[in-house]
């Protein structure tokens, strides 16, 4: 499934399916998980999404914690920091997927949202429609050799995403002028602080580009730069339980003050007192 190295305590997985080299789509069940499953912190470069038949339990996804029960829903993004709890009798099916790998427009846009919604319950209406598009996924993605196509559970992910109707398939379409600009914040976040860096480089008035990012997620460039910052920076304290100075060199800040000022100003703690509150898993 993945191939992993580690960094303190979180575990980096990239994507690397077992039975096939080409396939995007891989899919497993929880038993399947809990065999693989240390119970340790895990950062992937691919989505997880999780359809939850049965049981209880819970993942926690960048410090929020979110039951699992029957007819429950979950979306791992990449590059979020996650952990599986309490799921030794949880029964349902995960879907691997690389951000490319759904086929329609539309499921695309879902995979790039900004925003995705973690934990949802699917309706009693849904579910049956819900069950044959992941049955089908589950029959094509175990094809045996002769018969292995990569573009079916593609097509088949794509169906599974659009049944499944996230709560963030009902936002807003994205911005033509926000796309790039997400995308360019998640490459240079670690050394451009400043919204009018991404304004210059995309071509955009500064005001433009915020009223886009607002658009989308109801927040200003400079705050959405700043969230993500924060994020990236809790991570580091929390889970590399690395030292102020060290996410200052990590995250592109002259030093350790300029890095505790920011911190403290977007929190309302120092770096070191908010890590004092979380705790290594």
């Amino acid at each position: 499934m993945v191939k992993t190295g580690h960094v303190t305590v979180i575990r980096q997985m990239t994507y690397q399916p077992l039975a096939r080299r080409a396939a995007a789509v891989e899919t497993m069940t929880f038993a399947g998980l809990r065999a693989r499953n240390d119970g340790g912190t895990q950062r992937a470069d691919f989505h997880v999404l999780a359809v939850v038949d049965a049981g209880h339990g819970s993942v926690t996804v960048d410090f929020h914690r979110h039951p699992l029960r029957a007819r429950s829903a979950v979306w791992v993004a990449p590059g979020a920091v996650h952990r599986w709890d309490d799921i030794a009798d949880v029964a349902g099916h995960l879907v691997l997927f690389v951000p490319t790998a759904p086929v329609t427009h539309a499921t695309r846009e879902l995979a790039a949202s900004p925003d995705p919604v973690v934990r949802w319950d699917i309706p009693d209406a849904d579910r049956p429609y819900v069950d044959a598009a992941r049955d089908h996924l589950l029959l094509e993605a175990s094809a045996p050799p002769p018969d292995v196509s990569t573009e079916l559970p593609e097509i088949l992910l794509s169906a599974l995403l659009a049944r499944l109707r996230p709560p963030h398939a009902a936002a807003r379409p994205a911005h033509p002028v926000f796309q790039p600009f997400r995308a360019s914040v998640e490459a240079h976040f670690r050394e451009h602080h400043d919204a009018g860096y991404y304004a210059r480089t995309l071509g955009y008035a500064p005001r433009t580009l915020s009223r886009a990012v607002r658009q989308v997620t109801g927040r200003t460039a400079k705050a959405y730069l700043v969230e993500r910052i924060v994020l990236e920076a809790k991570r580091l304290l929390a889970h590399d339980r690395l030292t102020a100075a060290r996410c200052a060199d990590a995250l592109g800040f002259p030093d350790a003050t300029a890095f505790s000022v920011f911190f403290r100003r977007a929190t309302g703690m120092p770096p070191g007192a908010w890590q004092a509150t979380t705790s290594t898993p």
